[in-house]
């Protein structure tokens, strides 16, 4: 069996953010709150960004990388998403566009909430281990823009994101474990969008049905590889983060019910294997479909990698569908994340104002979902466009004509 995995990674986190203590304070929400939320920083994403523009800023960058030939062999796009544009035109059809790829190509959307992008990625390393043909690839992309309802505790933890994987036989990044997949699926009204403005749900149910199915998907991938240890069997893990202190309170619970933990082993436990996995998600929020992956790339980082690591990583997504499966790492693997240069775009973000912030999500909630016509004012915040894109060129949407639209590159050469 060939080996299969990801071949390359890359994430778009956006141009600009907001401090969550100050988000905080000018909310007037509850500060005693803010230790169990774990977070530093939110993503926001401009007025004239969207899915398709963040999917295609995260992808662009492995895609110019490749050789004409390499580029040809990607015969599967799949975009991962809960910001969907159109009931029946998927995302990937623009992306697909914007990015030049073969028309030689499958051309995909998934949903199934903050699973969708992991179902999509195992698509792909189906489709390439199924391959005849040496260097078959397919391109998986996470892409989600929230839409923050102002003055409640989610909107804190609500980011914007992308993150692209070039999937292939050559799993530079991480080679998937081949069989060792454990699922745990179920209807369950946790959190649910029945408008494309409007999160609804029951937090608390959330969270219990995260632990439920952290727990119950390790015990199927449990069933499926003999010996496997929660503990032992993975030297690192890197877990779906709607916000860190999730991640923390769902650690807790399994590892006290499965091993039987004290508080320092589990402290310990945490700062080790998942530490280096909330140093990105702390910083950016929940970015939906691809916080699994800002999570994995985090790891890969930020983690001591001096030989090759195990990484278990538990995927979930509300309504509700979950998986556990994993990868095994190198030090090669850490050499090519840090050469897409995540940590220094995160550091180079815009700092919002509490004002610019408000200001930001008012234009960027006048187009609405469903608008045939809308010309986008791309001179608007010329205080932050000009700035982060003085060194740099990014896609942007200019404008809906007929419901279709049209995207420009603004900033440095592309």
């Amino acid at each position: 069996m060939k080996p299969v995995g990801i071949e390359a990674i890359n994430a778009y986190l956006g141009e600009t953010f907001v401090d969550v203590p100050e988000l905080f304070r000018a909310r007037r929400l509850d500060d005693s709150r803010l230790d169990n939320l774990m977070m530093r920083r939110k993503s926001v994403a401009l007025h004239c960004e969207d899915a398709v523009s963040f999917a295609v800023n995260a992808a662009k960058p492995l895609v110019d990388a490749l050789t004409e030939e390499q580029r040809a062999g990607i015969e599967l796009l799949v975009v991962g998403t809960e910001s969907g544009l159109d009931f029946g035109k998927s995302l990937a059809t623009y992306v697909h566009d914007q990015l030049g790829l073969p028309r030689s190509c499958r051309l995909v959307e998934t949903k199934q909430a903050c699973y969708s992008a992991t179902a999509a990625m195992q698509l792909a390393a189906g489709v390439v281990a199924a391959s005849p043909y040496e260097g078959t690839r397919a391109l998986v992309i996470a892409s989600d823009v929230a839409r923050p309802v102002p003055f409640t505790y989610v909107e804190p933890s609500q980011g914007a994101g992308a993150v692209a994987m070039l999937i292939g036989d050559d799993p530079v990044v991480a080679a998937l474990d081949p069989g060792a997949n454990g699922f745990h699926s179920f209807e369950v009204m946790d959190t649910c969008r029945p408008t494309p403005t409007e999160e609804a749900g029951d937090a608390d149910l959330s969270l219990l049905t995260y632990i439920e199915c952290l727990g119950a998907a390790f015990a199927d991938y449990a069933r499926k590889v003999e010996g496997a240890d929660l503990v032992d069997t993975f030297d690192l893990l890197a877990m779906h983060t709607p916000f860190p202190g999730m991640v923390k309170g769902a650690h807790r619970t399994v590892l006290r019910r499965a091993k039987r933990m004290g508080p320092a082993e589990l402290e310990a436990d945490f700062a080790r294997r998942l530490g280096p996995s909330l140093r990105y998600p702390s910083e950016v929020g929940n970015v939906y479909a691809g916080t699994v992956f800002l999570s994995l790339l985090s790891t890969l980082d930020h983690a001591p990698l001096d030989g090759p690591r195990r990484v278990g990583v538990f995927s979930y997504g509300s309504g509700c569908s979950s998986e556990f499966y994993s990868a095994v790492v190198t030090p090669a693997s850490q050499r090519a994340t840090r050469a897409m240069g995540v940590e220094a775009a995160l550091a180079d973000r815009y700092r919002l104002a509490m004002d610019e912030y408000d200001e930001l999500l008012a234009a960027t909630a006048e187009l609405t979902f469903g608008t045939p016509d809308f010309t986008m004012d791309l001179d608007r915040f010329p205080q932050i466009v000009k700035r982060q894109l003085a060194r740099r060129s990014r896609l942007v949407l200019h404008e809906v004509r007929g419901h279709h639209r049209e995207y420009v590159w603004l900033g440095g050469a592309h």
